[in-house]
């Protein structure tokens, strides 16, 4: 589905991606795992648009995303639920939704979105009219993917989403993600919990220091040795 080839992203003359080549299959739950400076909330940012990379190529089902502008690559279909979820905190839990929705016409499909994401996050229907700056950082998490499931994509991109978030909260986060990706949306996650994220991906891709030194199925990583004593701790 996703398609990414010799990328090359840098800050100035520091280079944080060097070469990332990666595949992801359609439906299927991909992860990175990597240490922090590795690249991946940089290899997130330049699939959406966000950063420009210097060279390589970044093909969704065919499509070429390299050098367009995120509001085309939002209409290609990837959706981009950042680090620190980044809501409208001066907006209400519905107004977020709507402002997810904001590349599509037709009111009845919307306001039937909005009330599937609803369904799929009760809380969120219970604060409808509440400020999203008021919410609780589980809360926020939860309307940041609904904000982005309202565009209807079929690459969901999420980066850290169990960060600062307490463990119950996690574990519902992730289930929820996991009924998403049985709609047939297709995941890339970038997670601090490698626990978690080996139980939910199908697909892991390490990265260290800009380059993808591994790769494999999440349930052959897990029992690698190497990922077992630095993410695992075991």
């Amino acid at each position: 589905m996703l398609d990414v080839s010799d990328l090359v992203t840098a800050y100035g003359k520091i280079e944080a991606l060097k070469g990332v080549s990666l595949q992801l299959e359609t439906g299927k739950i991909t992860c990175l795992l990597g240490p922090n400076g590795a690249g991946k909330t940089t290899l997130m940012m330049t699939i959406a648009g966000i950063l420009r990379p210097r060279r390589g190529s970044i093909r969704l089902a065919g499509s070429e995303l390299t050098g367009l502008s995120p509001a085309r690559i939002v209409a290609q279909g990837v959706a981009l639920v950042p680090e620190n979820r980044l809501v409208f905190p001066h907006m209400s839990v519905r107004e977020n939704l709507l402002a997810g929705a904001y590349q599509r016409r037709g009111k009845a499909e919307i306001d039937a979105d909005i009330e599937r994401m609803y369904a799929r996050f009760p809380r969120l229907r219970e604060r409808r009219a509440q400020l999203a700056g008021t919410l609780s950082g589980g809360e926020q998490q939860m309307l940041a993917v609904a904000r982005a499931l309202m565009l209807r994509p079929r690459l969901l991109l999420l980066d850290e989403p169990s960060l600062g978030l307490a463990p119950l909260v996690v574990r519902e986060i992730f289930r929820i993600l996991k009924t998403v990706n049985q709609t047939g949306v297709s995941i890339l996650l970038v997670e601090q919990n490698a626990a978690l994220a080996l139980d939910l991906a199908d697909h892991v891709f390490l990265l260290e220091t800009g380059r993808v030194v591994m790769e494999g199925p999440s349930d052959v990583l897990r029992k690698d040795d190497a990922i077992r004593r630095a993410y695992l701790g075991y």
